[in-house]
């Protein structure tokens, strides 16, 4: 089956009030994100891939132990990242968390605040390019993990609760390379928490 590029759910300067411009947004969704979905479709054309789900390719071409991973795992796994990503935040000022999702979020990290603390250590910490996750494990525990380049929680097992892209060209026309801010920015203003929640 062919991908394609996925529409955003709000304007392209709906979140231009809340740190994250047109133009990066212009820059990410319709030129990073698209070029994922292209070469996607390059490379999965007369393989066994060809008809298979995101989420099959993802898991598996999937390499555990690799130092590099194969073209069809990094494009498909990034157009699978990025689409999560622009779901899970939001233009509404309404950026209340039910409080299912706040339950959980004490229960497994002890409070909202530690939670927020070590997910932002997890993308500050990333060296290089990757994402930051709260996932929901094999257990049913929630847990914060980082990844590199375009590896998900999928390859894990795992079940993507909230993805903060950390690749610099998500932030740098913003907030340049004070990754921390961006982060912070990120957790405050621009996650649904909704969108989050219904993942669970």
């Amino acid at each position: 089956m062919a991908f394609s590029l996925p529409g955003l759910p709000y304007a392209h300067d709906a979140l231009a009030s809340l740190g994250m411009s047109r133009e990066t947004i212009e820059f990410h969704h319709d030129i990073h994100h698209k070029a994922y979905v292209d070469n996607s479709n390059k490379l999965i054309a007369g393989t066994e891939w060809e008809t298979k789900s995101l989420e099959d390719i993802v898991t598996g071409t999937y390499q555990a132990g690799a130092a590099a991973q194969s073209g069809i795992f990094n494009n498909v796994s990034q157009h699978w990242n990025h689409a999560l990503f622009w779901d899970i935040m939001g233009p509404g000022e309404n950026k209340k968390m039910p409080g299912e999702l706040e339950q959980a979020l004490k229960q497994s990290f002890g409070s909202v605040e530690k939670f927020r603390d070590e997910f932002s250590a997890a993308g500050t910490g990333q060296f290089g390019s990757g994402w930051a996750w709260l996932v929901k494990d094999k257990d049913g525990s929630l847990k914060v993990t980082k990844t590199e380049n375009g590896v998900n929680p999928l390859c894990f097992g795992q079940t993507a609760l909230l993805g903060c892209d950390i690749w610099e060209h998500s932030y740098y026309i913003d907030f340049r390379n004070r990754r921390p801010a961006y982060l912070a920015n990120f957790l405050e203003i621009l996650v649904n928490w909704e969108a989050v929640a219904s993942r669970l």
